[in-house]
């Protein structure tokens, strides 16, 4: 479904090994509990030894995290293909309404089948369907079962299962640790709870969700939950420590503004409803894409990569990009719930011949914009003001730039105090002073955003370490809950383009009644939380 994490240390061998008769009280132990309780040393076992078994590092299926892929996608099975590798995980079944490879969209045309292809290690593996991107549940039950049957031969795998309705793969599946969830936005935050409440671990692609209260809803389920919880983009971001330092050190003066662009959206934006209705391709299944929102005819235009671009099913720019840069930020700074939105957007004009007219666009983002968050004085920290920019906006480009004939990157971050400025790349690597006091770069700090290899080798690991011992760890939904409501609110001041002010102790706004409606969604009937 959808576009856009990976070695820990290896599994433990248990020590001092004792025997010991299972009393029958323990004979319906499921997989599920037994891998808990062994993987938090509440029982002891007589069990061979890893290496006899299958090498060195070998893991024993039953102590494996047993998950469910859903969102088959582009970029689903881009992140598919290296958990794959990871010894820690078996994919035991794949979930996409969608079920052939008709109609994606990719960065190029044949990177992710070759990237396919690499990994099964079948040069001649094709998608089907329209024979041109991957895609949907067949590819994505194919691709696991390539890759167990050649990994594991010796197992005799079976294969994974593949369903169109996330509602049938929970009541089915009852053997099953955790889900991953790379759906388009809007349904991110009813499929996180249906995991949550069945005590499944969760990993999910930002934003959490697309409405602020239901956001808020996911985020209070995992609190009260056991369930581990990962909010992927939190492993993309960047370092605030030498930022940090900085400030604290008075290089820039009091901190009054942080300023952060994307060169996002590169995917089309639709600045009017379609009105013809095309056939609905082969294999999908339109009702269970829409989810929770409202009945209205296919159209490709909302699916596959461009679904972001309207509020119904996406975020936007900011809920695309702003996790990965912003999320460091608001906890390096304490930011909570911001006091003031302002929203400023672009339009979009056509002719009622021979009249012209700006069109009133509720119902998908602007092609670009600022919009700019007051966040209320914590503490220490005075008030500061969050400004973001897509769509080719950026900020003026600052005097001390302008002195030494340079201008601002399409895409950065810099920091704004009475006395100085800070320029950083997007994710905050590479910080610069560009005025005010300048200083060394503080000893061992860290001032990189982490690449894909690091993704790769450190994310998923700590999520197996995490669902083995039970500890959240960084990332997690209950750390989420200010980047959040930012990434919501955005999406809300632009669909309303009125300055809000926001009463967050009652999650409303105060000024603009109207406004509320879109704090929240209208489930569709058989599609509320409550039920599913």
């Amino acid at each position: 479904m959808k576009q856009d994490d990976a070695k820990l240390s290896k599994t433990h061998d248990i020590k001092n090994k004792k025997d010991f008769t299972i009393p029958s009280s323990h004979v319906e132990m499921n997989r599920r509990k037994f891998v808990e309780m062994t993987a938090s040393a509440a029982l002891a076992f007589t069990i061979l030894p890893r290496h006899v078994l299958g090498g060195k590092y070998y893991v024993a299926p039953s102590d494996k995290i047993t998950l469910a892929y859903i969102g088959i996608g582009t970029q689903g099975i881009r992140e598919l293909l290296p958990l794959l590798a990871n010894d820690q995980f078996r994919v035991t079944a794949v979930c996409d309404p969608n079920k052939e490879a008709i109609g994606y969209k990719d960065w190029g045309k044949d990177y992710l089948k070759n990237d396919i292809r690499k990994a099964i290690n079948n040069p001649n593996w094709n998608p089907g369907g329209d024979n041109t991107i991957p895609g949907g549940r067949e590819n994505g039950k194919s691709i696991v079962d390539s890759f167990y049957a050649n990994k594991y031969p010796e197992q005799k795998y079976k294969g994974c299962n593949a369903y169109a309705d996330f509602r049938e793969l929970f009541e089915k599946e009852k053997d099953l640790d955790a889900v991953k969830i790379l759906t388009p936005d809007h349904l991110h935050g009813i499929i996180s709870m249906a995991a949550i409440k069945r005590g499944k671990h969760v990993l999910v692609h930002k934003p959490l969700s697309n409405r602020l209260v239901e956001g808020k809803k996911v985020i209070q389920m995992a609190r009260n939950s056991k369930a581990i919880t990962h909010l992927i983009p939190w492993d993309s971001n960047g370092s605030m420590e030498t930022v940090m330092a900085w400030i604290n050190a008075g290089a820039i003066g009091t901190l009054t503004e942080v300023h952060n662009w994307t060169n996002r959206p590169v995917w089309p934006q639709y600045p009017e409803l379609p009105t013809d209705k095309p056939p609905v391709p082969s294999g999908l299944d339109w009702d269970l894409w829409l989810g929770p929102e409202a009945d209205r005819p296919y159209h490709p235009n909302y699916t596959h990569m461009v679904f972001r671009g309207w509020y119904d099913f996406g975020g936007g720019a900011m809920a695309d990009m702003g996790h990965y840069s912003l999320w460091t930020v608001f906890n390096a700074l304490k930011l909570t719930s911001p006091t003031i939105v302002i929203p400023n957007r672009s339009h979009v004009c056509g002719f009622h011949d021979p009249v012209p007219y700006r069109i009133n666009n509720d119902f998908s983002f602007p092609m670009a914009s600022m919009v700019r968050f007051k966040y209320p004085a914590n503490g220490s920290r005075p008030p500061v003001d969050l400004c973001w920019y897509d769509g080719g906006m950026r900020p003026p480009t600052p005097d001390e730039l302008l002195a030494d004939n340079k201008e601002l990157p399409q895409e950065g971050m810099m920091f704004v105090g009475e006395k100085g400025k800070i320029l950083a790349g997007f994710n905050v690597q590479d910080p610069k002073i560009i005025s005010g006091n300048k200083m060394d770069m503080p000893a061992n700090a860290k001032t990189d955003q982490r690449s894909q290899v690091q993704q790769t080798s450190e994310a998923l690991p700590l999520f197996v370490n995490a669902c083995r011992t039970g500890k959240q760890y960084p990332g997690n939904f209950s750390e989420a809950e200010y980047i959040t409501e930012a990434i919501n609110l955005y999406s809300v001041a632009l669909r309303s383009n009125r300055l809000l002010k926001y009463d967050a102790a009652n999650v409303k706004i105060t000024n603009v009644p109207d406004a509320n409606k879109y704090l929240d969604r209208v489930y569709r009937q058989g599609w509320d939380p409550a039920s599913i």
